[in-house]
């Protein structure tokens, strides 16, 4: 589990948990990780950073996992182009498409050796929808969607399910993120309206990967009911 110290990552780890997982939390914030997988029967967690290659492989790679939630991201800043900070781009892109890959690379060839697992991509309807200013941050959920797709095809025959839950607006400290700390701006974001909340992304999560081995739910896009699309939101 990717990004678990907080948000979606956070909420599906107690949720696997509470179904009776082996959870291990990797996340950069060791406080609020350790804090979390304490929340965890049988949690534990590991300090890594997803856009270090080979971190990552030294970290995942002994553990064996047989799921792996694949959900670490982030945006900063919603200037048009090219109005952004190229350093912030390299942070996005590094951190939503390499980190993804790198996690891919370091537990997919244990599933593939085992003839089991799952990966679920947490994605975004920013991946399926563009939205103004959203621009490199809609690109790498994006790249995220099309990495879903090629690992269906690749992992053919394996025995491993490939998913993506790509959900709309959900209340975590993402915009917080986003917004580089201005506190006003992101609650604007939801104001008026009600978003998702962490465990309702957690809860789908979790009916995922709890099908029968023979059923593959490949793709499940979560709207808030406010929500009609990146665009277009119902406030009162």
């Amino acid at each position: 589990m990717t990004g678990a110290s907080s948000g979606i990552g956070a909420a599906t780890a107690r949720a696997l948990a509470a179904a009776g997982a082996e959870v291990v939390l990797c996340g950069r914030d060791r406080a609020r990780l350790e804090a979390v997988a304490a929340e965890c029967p049988r949690g534990r967690a590991l300090l890594v950073d997803v856009r270090d290659a080979q971190a990552v492989r030294r970290a995942l790679e002994p553990v064996g996992a047989d799921l792996v939630v694949n959900n670490a991201g982030l945006a900063l800043g919603a200037e048009q182009l090219p109005a952004g900070d190229p350093a912030e781009w390299a942070v996005v892109v590094d951190t939503n498409l390499k980190g993804v890959l790198h996690v891919l690379s370091a537990t997919l060839p244990g599933m593939k050796a085992a003839g089991r697992g799952d990966h679920v991509l947490v994605g975004s309807v920013a991946g399926r929808q563009v939205y103004p200013g959203g621009n490199v941050y809609c690109a790498t959920k994006h790249a995220v969607r099309a990495l879903y797709e090629a690992q269906r095809l690749d992992l053919a025959g394996s025995g491993v399910r490939v998913a993506t839950v790509d959900p709309g607006m959900v209340a975590t400290g993402f915009s917080g993120v986003r917004f580089r700390g201005d506190a006003a701006r992101a609650a604007a974001v939801y104001a008026g309206m009600t978003p998702l909340s962490p465990a309702d992304v957690a809860e789908a999560i979790l009916w995922i990967v709890t099908r029968p081995p023979h059923v593959n739910v490949g793709e499940l896009v979560l709207w808030p009911t406010d929500q009609a699309s990146t665009t277009l939101v119902h406030r009162r």
